[in-house]
Parts: C-alpha cells; structure tokens; sequence
C-alpha cells in the first residue's frame, strides 16, 4: 500500500542525508519534490499545497535551524504533518449505550461494500460483539445472496427477508429497502444482537434518487455510525464524490477499501483532508481477516518507510499460541535439543499470522527489499511444512538417522526434489547448532550472554579479561616453545564462540542462511554468503 508515494518520499529525504546544516534552497527542493510525490499519487491539488505549504514553514523555522541533524528533523516534521492529514488519532466505532449499535454502510457500485460488511462483522465478534447483517442492497443483482455468503463465510447471521433483484430482473425490485432496514433494526432487538450492519445499494452522488433512499433509511433507523466505502484506487474523483456523499448522509466515517491493490494513497490523503471525517478502517486483501483498524501514525510510518511494529506485534499477541511459547521456552532453558517437530509447531505459529509478506513489509526499511519480497513464494512454506510432515516421528527426532532412502522416500511423500530434502536438513543442522550455542552461551552467536542465563560470546561469566598477546620471543627455540605452548592450550580450552557485530550492525560471523528459514528466504535478511 503507498508504494510509489513511500518510494518517492524515501528518495527525496536520502538527498538529505549527511548535511550538517540545511540551506532556503536545500529546503525549497526537498519541498518541491514532496509535492511532485503527492500530486503523482493522486492526492487532490489544494490538500498539496496546504500540506507542503505547513511543511515548508515549519521546515523554515527554529525546530529545524537549531537541530542537531537537520534531515531528521525534516522528516519527523513530515511524518507529524502526515499524521495530522490522515486524520490525527485513532477513531473508534461509538457504541450505543442502549439498545443495538446501528452501522449504516454507504458508498459507490463496486466499492466493496458487501465484502466489507462481511469483514466488519467477523472483526467485531472477534472483539466480543454478536453481529448481524441486514440485506438492504435490493438493487443490484443477486447483492443479498452475495451477503448471505459472505456472512456465512464470517459465522455471522443475515436478515434478508427480500430476495432483492436477480439476473433476469433488472429493473427497481418491488422490495422496500427502507422497511427492510427496519425490520432488521427489530429483529437484531429481539434477538438479543448488540451490533447491527446495514448494507446499502452503491449509489451515485449524482443520483438525486438513489440518495435520497440512504437519507430515508439513515433517518428510519437513525445510525449510530454511518461509514462511507470508498475505493483506495478512485483518485482524484475522490473528492467529489465523498463531498457528494457527506451532504446527501453525512458520513460519520471512512473506510478504505482495496488497499491491497495499487493504491497511490491519493484517496486517503485527500478525503480525510477535505471532509474532516477520520478513516476507521482499512480493508487489505480479499480474506475476510484481512481488515484493520486505522492507526494515522502507524500509517505514515509505513508511507515513510519506518515500519509499523506495533501492528506486528498485536497480530502476533492475538494469534500466538501462548502454552506453546512456554513450551519452547522451557526446552531452550533446559537445553534441550531442538527437533523437527518444535520447528513444525514455529512455522505453524508464523503461519497463523497471516502473509508473510505483509508482516515483513511491516519492518523498518522493507521497502529496500519489495521487490524481493513480491518475488517470494508463500507456497515455499506449504513445501518445507510437506517435508517434514512426511517424515516418520523417529526420524523428525532423530534426522541424522534419515540416509539416502529415506531421504528419497520423504521427497516422493511430499512431492518434492531430493535436492530440496537435502537442503532443508542442512539448514535445521545449522540451526541445531546455533541454537544450542545460544542455550550454552545465553545469547545469539555474536552478542553479550544475557543476565541470569550464564555469560555468551566468548564473555563467559567469570571468565578474566583476555591477556595481551605478547611479542614473539627473538629466540628461534624459544618462539617454538611459546607456539607449542599456545596450541596446547587452545586444544584443551573450549572453543569461543563467534565474536561478531552487536545486533543491527554489519560485520561479525552471522549467516543468515543459519536461521532455519524456508528456500531463498536467507536472502531478505541481508544476503547469503
């Protein structure tokens, strides 16, 4: 999402980099090409000049002038101002204090409103909530099937008492949509249902009619949230529309849909702008898990490439099996050695939370290596995972015990090359290895053991400071007493472990080929050796 804008944004400040101080015409440039950025995503022309115009002038005064580094500043201005256009802070659904929450979902023919409403429900059960959805959308052709579908799909009951209108009726259904939304509103009542969602016909802002139908059904069942869907991919018709749209309902909200696709980001950054109404939501893929609330400053981390880890990290407290975390942890405290079915159990941990992809495109700097990522595989994953679970119990245990026939007998079982086998027990080797070094040492090859867990990389707890290495003695039978000396003592000493680079630095004995990852993933992770 916001690829070309975030690539364009990233290689405007990189010409900032390494200046001490910043010159009118160094600013005047980078706002320049800041605005050249935003007009070619789409972003409406007087939300550009407001925005680089607040830019300009803040990048002008004394937060900037008197800053240690300049550059940095100038993006923490951006990334503030970004914030600020995308709406400011996190907007909740507003729940009724009695009685059910009433959504109203509104927008143009096509922009996914049907698809959302299925979204929005699974997501507020997954909150605790017991949704409905009501089928109002007796326009379009076979619109309340497809809700049935979708809300069968999300575990959420469909109050559709009108068929609406199918392939071979394509004229106004003789359906009220407007007693319909009513009758919903009542049944949610009498069921006991705390949330109910309207999905409405798409509509054009020109249709004076059609509007008029979303103004009757807003007023028969009086909202508590009235969202407007709109199409991340629309453009610069953006505006218009969602002016067309906030006098004919007043929209209380927006949710972006579609933002999977290539999305210039034009949409959110001018809506919100113009209307002054927040973006809640955001949908990202077609699944129905793949819906978000809308974070504005996790979002410009993200347009600016500086990653959105909070994000990441509630996914993974949401889908992280928690009793086989303790699991793992405990068998690393014990040192126990790490099998093929504790490296099963970790991909399906990974696997639960969702794209990899997407959780990658999630770190700071991942735009460095999109392009890799989009060229990666998700199915490497489902290969590595018929791999293992082809082997017998024993030989997931005990793989040193898996020869030239059994390795032959795992690739016809999980339909694979016996070269690709053969690389996987490589790698789990090395990550045996490394893994037993961290239990051993207390830390990652390379770095300072942890408290409590014993000294690690060659800084053993207890262990003296390492003595100068004395000048070679001038004397030739001397040297060669001192040498011989030298390797008895290495020989009966235990093998350091690798001294490397401290974590996020280059340099140091680090592989990432290591990590037990699936083929080609080693790669993203700075290149293997």
């Amino acid at each position: 999402m916001f690829n070309s804008l975030s690539d364009r944004l990233t290689a405007t400040f990189k010409n900032l980099r390494g200046k001490g101080r910043l010159t009118e015409a160094d600013v005047d440039a980078t706002v320049r090409e800041i605005r050249r950025a935003l007009l070619d995503a789409d972003v409406a022309v007087p939300v550009v000049r407001e925005f680089t115009g607040r830019v300009r002038e803040r990048a002008l005064g004394a937060e900037v002038s008197g800053a240690l580094n300049p550059s940095q500043q100038i993006v923490k201005i951006v990334n503030e101002e970004l914030v600020e256009i995308l709406g400011g802070e996190t907007r909740r659904i507003r729940l009724a204090k009695t009685g059910p929450t009433i959504i109203m979902l509104a927008g143009l023919q096509g922009a996914g409103k049907t698809t959302l409403a299925g979204k929005l429900s699974k997501w507020l059960k997954a909150q605790g909530h017991s949704p409905m959805l009501v089928a109002c959308d007796l326009q379009r052709p076979n619109a309340v099937t497809q809700l049935q579908v979708v809300g069968q799909r999300a575990g959420v009951p469909v109050f559709a008492p009108h068929p609406g209108a199918t392939s071979t009726e394509l004229d106004h259904p003789a359906g009220d949509p407007v007693a319909v939304a009513r009758a919903g509103v009542e049944e949610a009542k009498r069921t006991l249902h705390d949330v109910v969602i309207v999905d409405t016909a798409g509509r054009l802002g020109i249709d004076a009619e059609m509007m008029e139908q979303a103004r009757q059904i807003r007023r028969a069942i009086v909202p508590n949230e009235v969202l407007y869907v709109i199409d991340s991919m629309i453009g610069q018709d953006a505006v218009n529309t969602a002016m067309a749209f906030d006098e004919g309902v007043n929209f209380t909200g927006i949710v972006l849909s579609k933002l999977d696709g290539d999305a210039r980001g034009g949409a959110a950054l001018s809506v919100t702008s113009v209307t002054g109404k927040p973006v809640m939501f955001a949908s990202t893929g077609e699944g129905l898990d793949d819906f978000e609330l809308f974070h504005p400053d996790r979002m410009a981390s993200r347009i600016l490439d500086m990653g959105d880890v909070l994000t990441l990290i509630e996914q993974a407290e949401k889908s992280w099996d928690k009793d086989e975390a303790a699991r793992m942890a405990k068998k690393f405290a014990d040192q126990e050695d790490f099998t093929l079915d504790d490296f099963l159990a970790q991909m399906q941990q990974i696997r639960n939370m969702g794209s990899m992809k997407k959780m990658l495109m999630m770190m700071p700097g991942a735009q460095n290596i999109r392009q890799q990522l989009e060229q990666f595989d998700e199915r490497e994953i489902d290969r590595v995972e018929a791999i293992v679970r082809s082997m017998t119990p024993h030989e997931r245990v005990a793989p040193k015990i898996i020869n030239g026939s059994r390795r032959a007998r795992i690739a016809r079982g999980s339909g694979v090359h016996v070269s690709e086998v053969n690389g996987l027990l490589e790698r789990f080797a090395q990550a045996q290895k490394m893994m037993k070094k961290m239990a051993a040492g207390g830390g990652m090859p390379g770095m300072p053991g942890m408290p409590g867990m014993g000294g690690g990389g060659g800084a053993r707890k207890g262990a003296k400071s390492a003595p100068k290495k004395k000048a070679r003695s001038g004397n030739p039978a001397k040297a060669a007493q001192e040498l011989r000396d030298a390797e008895a003592r290495r020989a009966a000493g235990p093998k350091p472990l690798p001294t490397g680079a401290s974590f996020g630095q280059q340099g140091g004995d680090f592989d990432p080929s290591q990590l037990n990852l699936p083929k080609g993933f080693d790669k993203f992770l700075g290149g293997s050796k």
